[in-house]
């Protein structure tokens, strides 16, 4: 039990990073939106260079992060050694890519739609190399159990950001009466992730760096096929938004991009819990794998993670008519995406969850068949419906592709490495859950928004309330609970 409290903990403080992270960062979105029309397409760049960068850097990590803990915990390893050898591992490749794309600018320009702007592609093939390259000592941080600092750079990222979009976006249009051009928000972008780097100075100094080969051979064994699932993973998330300018028959198809990538940004508080999760669920596998009761901690903490993004779930349907102003109005057509965009999400993280077993018994091989089969039955969905559906073709492949990575992972875990997940408690969760997303439904469409929003507010609070019951009785709650206990 001491174990999920530390989980429980640091969770807490890398979601503070994470989710009000993430939340301050959608100061971005309506920025963007307000400023960029719809019809200019210029948000549908935006989604589309940054879904490039999305799938450069689990490239350019290629599974070190996850090696990094991995061989940190193994005994016999000297943990600052594999330090060492994984950040020359992933600087040494980070400053290949840049000099690569340096090299061949105009034809990668020219392949990705912007020609015109080849300062698009190299600002931000920039950006994804050093963020590659911070990807290890944040991974470092995270081992030395130092949240704090971690969530702290997260946060001061997070505010540069915001405060040069704003003004590049905001205050210097009303002074100069033009508009923005799209490009700086990948310059802003390149100068945040610049001032992070240097804030790394005692993670990268003071220590003797060592390349160890036979060390580096093991590592890169371990986590290509990590390399692999990765990229298949990614690839749910972003082969949507690189192939729909390339599938989708229309003129308008960076506009239609801009309206499905911002109406998923509301989605994206699942990325958030699920990131928040991984965070502090990593390290904690790890650690604690040789615990004798450590197959029945898995199995709870995959309860508990589905239980509150379920909640999460209901209160985003529940209070859409609020979240939909975080978009320009010009971008509302793309909010029926939301719940489907969400359900997939909560299938991702419950399948991040289930992918312990094959990490920790090293056949991390599973993860690329499970991950590249969901991957090609989203791509597949994309060319065959993207065509004469849109972006809604976009969202329910993302669907059918975590639906099918979380299967495969589930059924072959269970004979692998069987652990006892809670499903019929589970289910009855996804049940309730079903059940009160109908009525919400119903009532976003046929009630007055007062009335609607009345509703689900109830709806929400009975969910809350179940859960509460069922399975964090308020007896049990330090303080609170003593008056309950009476």
């Amino acid at each position: 039990m001491a174990h999920l409290k530390s989980l429980v903990k640091d969770t807490a403080i890398y979601g503070l990073s994470s989710i009000i992270g993430r939340f301050l960062n959608y100061l971005l979105v309506p920025i963007y939106t307000a400023k960029i029309s719809a019809a200019s397409g210029g948000y549908g760049v935006i989604t589309n260079v940054y879904a490039y960068v999305a799938l450069l850097l689990v490239v350019l990590t290629y599974g070190m992060e996850t090696a990094f803990f991995r061989f940190s915990n193994k005994e016999g390893e000297d943990p600052e050694r594999v330090y060492s050898t994984t950040l020359m591992m992933v600087g040494c490749t980070s400053l290949l890519f840049v000099g690569l794309v340096f090299a061949l600018i105009s034809p990668i320009s020219s392949f990705m739609g912007y020609a015109d702007h080849p300062d698009y592609v190299w600002v931000m093939a920039l950006t994804v190399a050093m963020d590659a390259f911070q990807c290890i000592p944040f991974a470092y941080l995270r081992y030395r159990k130092r949240p704090v600092k971690f969530a702290a750079l997260k946060m001061l990222f997070i505010f540069l950001n915001i405060g040069l979009n704003l003004f590049f976006f905001v205050v210097c249009p009303r002074f100069t009466g033009t508009a923005t051009d799209v490009g700086y928000a990948f310059y802003i972008n390149l100068a945040c992730t610049g001032i992070v780097m240097l804030c790394f100075y005692k993670e990268l100094t003071g220590f003797r760096y060592v390349w160890d080969k036979a060390l580096m051979k093991r590592m890169l064994a371990y986590s290509w096929p990590i390399l692999v699932l990765g990229i298949a993973g990614i690839l749910n998330q972003t082969a949507d938004k690189i192939l729909f300018p390339y599938i989708y028959q229309g003129s308008d198809a960076h506009a239609q991009l801009g309206i499905y990538g911002a109406a998923s940004k509301i989605a994206m508080i699942m990325a958030m819990i699920t990131q928040a999760f991984r965070f502090a669920y990593e390290p904690f596998v790890f650690g604690n794998a040789r615990e004798k009761d450590s197959r029945e901690m898995y199995g709870k903490a995959m309860k508990y993670f589905i239980v509150f993004t379920l909640l999460a779930f209901l209160c985003v349907v529940g209070y859409m008519d609020i979240l939909r102003h975080i978009i320009g109005r010009d971008y509302w057509e793309g909010l029926q995406v939301v719940p489907i965009v969400m359900a997939a999400e909560i299938m991702m993280g419950v399948y991040f969850n289930l992918s312990f077993w094959y990490k920790l018994i090293d056949k991390t091989i599973w993860g690329a068949w499970f991950s590249g089969a969901g991957c090609m039955v989203l791509i597949v969905i994309n060319i065959v419906f993207v065509p004469r559906y849109g972006y809604i073709a976009c969202a329910w492949a993302g669907f059918a592709g975590y639906a099918t990575a979380m299967l495969l992972s589930y059924a072959v875990g269970q004979k692998k490495y069987p652990i006892s997940y809670p499903v019929k408690e589970i289910m009855v969760y996804v049940a309730i859950a079903a059940l009160f997303f109908y009525a919400m439904t119903v009532a976003n469409r046929l009630l007055p928004t007062y009335a609607s929003l009345a509703v689900n507010t109830l709806l929400v609070a009975l969910f809350a309330g179940y859960v509460l019951k069922k399975d964090f009785p308020l007896s049990q709650l330090p303080v609170i609970g003593k008056r309950f206990r009476k």
